[in-house]
């Protein structure tokens, strides 16, 4: 019997993948990698691994999910060691615990290797920190979709009243949806929101606006998925810490000089 690593590759930045992680890829003879997991990685892999890219499984839309389950098992069974590579951390909104599930019912042998989720990279990123004594204590992360024709179960109004910063993933779809439930439930129309788009990678963008108009901004900037919806009084303080867009730019002059 082999064993399988679920293994939390990070927000983009392959820099940010843990030590852990990264063995876990050196040592796989299989690795099953997500769409948005950093390619980069994958060079990290001894000669002769088997890599399967789960963005692009063929003929498979309909069970994606339950056909990456039987994929871990059959290998792991086969005595492989199995290293399942997922952008962010496997267990916030990676599938991760429904892996876990499968391969416990399927009596195989498994680790779980966390990993840095978007929610506080890519808002580190754009300048913006979750939490601050001055403005923020209360921290929530909310999916920004729900399984195909599922009901939507979020608490809207404890989100808008009772948490200070949200950070809301892969929602670029449903932002008007988003705007509407917020305001709906008292949250202020000049709330501030940053929308980061691919953060931690060097193509990062960060539109800041407000609760009122960032439907409005996204269609305006052409903002898509992957996406952070930060909304909160500490997108306020990126103007001060936007550390990362003044490396890129002195990366920049320092190039144009030499």
């Amino acid at each position: 019997m082999g064993k399988v690593y679920l293994v939390g590759a990070g927000p983009g930045d392959p820099d940010l993948i843990t030590v852990k992680g990264l063995k876990c890829i050196q040592e796989a003879d299989v690795i099953l990698y997500d769409r948005l997991v950093n390619k980069e990685l994958l060079n990290h892999a001894k000669p002769g691994v088997e890599l399967i890219n789960c963005g692009k499984l063929p003929d498979y839309h309909l069970l994606q999910q339950e056909t990456i389950n039987r994929f871990l098992v059959k290998y792991a069974k086969k005595g492989k060691v199995v290293t399942r590579l997922k952008g962010g951390d496997p267990f916030v909104f990676g599938r991760g615990g429904e892996e876990a599930e499968a391969l416990a019912k399927s009596g195989v042998s498994f680790e779980i290797v966390p990993g840095i989720t978007a929610g506080i990279a890519a808002t580190a990123y754009a300048g913006i920190p979750v939490t601050h004594r001055d403005h923020a204590s209360t921290f929530a992360i909310v999916t920004g979709h729900r399984k195909k024709d599922e009901e939507d179960d979020i608490k809207w109004e404890s989100l808008a009243k009772g948490i200070d910063t949200l950070a809301i993933y892969m929602g670029v779809k449903n932002l008007p949806y988003i705007q509407g439930k917020l305001l709906e439930h008292g949250k202020s129309p000049d709330t501030p929101v940053a929308l980061v788009h691919w953060g931690t990678l060097l193509n990062q963008r960060t539109f800041v606006s407000t609760l009122s108009k960032v439907v409005e901004t996204a269609h305006t900037e052409q903002v898509s998925n992957p996406c952070m919806i930060v909304v909160g009084d500490v997108v306020n303080l990126r103007e001060k810490i936007k550390w990362f867009e003044t490396k890129q730019t002195e990366n920049m002059l320092a190039n144009e000089a030499y």
